[in-house]
């Protein structure tokens, strides 16, 4: 006898409504999404997803959390530096891959992946020997780093190396002249050739950051 098509759907959880959500900002930002349109995706009426998630903040909350969860907590395995570079090179991983988290990572009702996040981050700093105002400092200064390279990022738009010479090609064709702008023709006629990494760029202004902090760990506050 033929067996029956399976024909029973997955039932709805809040990890499902979660996941489904995360998927949809990926594909098509925040500014297109709505609770009906995730409905949708997951073949169920609206009101189902409030039985799982009390309103669309409540969701936020849990997407942005689903990002923390990816990012690399800093290991103890590793001296602070190292530990604090793997971590700042996975949140910027993460947020290429949910760029529509940039600007709400701080933003939101923290989760526990959030919390860990931070307890780790602190943690780290502590132990390696900052004062509690150095870690603060320290902190700051990074997530203001990761955070406003991701934006960058995202608003350049420059997949590769070479697409970002191509876009300096373009702009200095329809700029016009740029006698008045020398270092400026100099970006636009050298870019084309050396290209611009994203990756290259990000872990070069890291390692600055780093190397000051370093040199700062012992000092017990941040000079004036």
């Amino acid at each position: 006898m033929p067996k029956q098509p399976n024909t029973r759907r997955t039932p709805l959880s809040k990890a499902r409504v979660l996941a489904a959500a995360v998927a949809l900002a990926d594909e098509a930002g925040l500014e297109a999404f709505s609770m009906r349109g995730l409905a949708q995706e997951l073949g169920v009426v609206p009101m189902a997803l409030y039985k799982h998630v009390a309103n669309k903040d409540a969701l936020l909350d849990g997407m942005v959390d689903i990002v923390f969860g990816e990012i690399e907590l800093p290991s103890a395995d590793l001296d602070w530096r190292s530990a604090m570079r793997r971590r700042a090179i996975s949140t910027r991983e993460a947020l290429k891959r949910h760029n529509w988290a940039i600007g709400l990572m701080e933003s939101r009702h923290p989760g526990p992946a959030n919390l860990r996040n931070h307890n780790a981050v602190m943690g780290c700093l502590r132990k390696a020997g900052f004062s509690f105002e150095m870690a603060i400092h320290a902190y700051s200064a990074q997530d203001a780093y990761i955070y406003g390279s991701a934006l960058q990022e995202r608003d350049l738009g420059f997949e590769t190396p070479q697409s970002a010479g191509e876009a300096a090609q373009r702009r200095a064709d329809t700029i016009g002249t740029l006698d008045d702008y020398p270092y400026l023709v100099e970006v636009l006629t050298k870019l084309p050739e050396t290209g611009y990494d994203n990756a290259v760029e990000f872990a070069w202004g890291l390692d600055l950051i780093l190397n000051g902090l370093e040199q700062l760990r012992h000092t017990g506050a941040a000079p004036t």
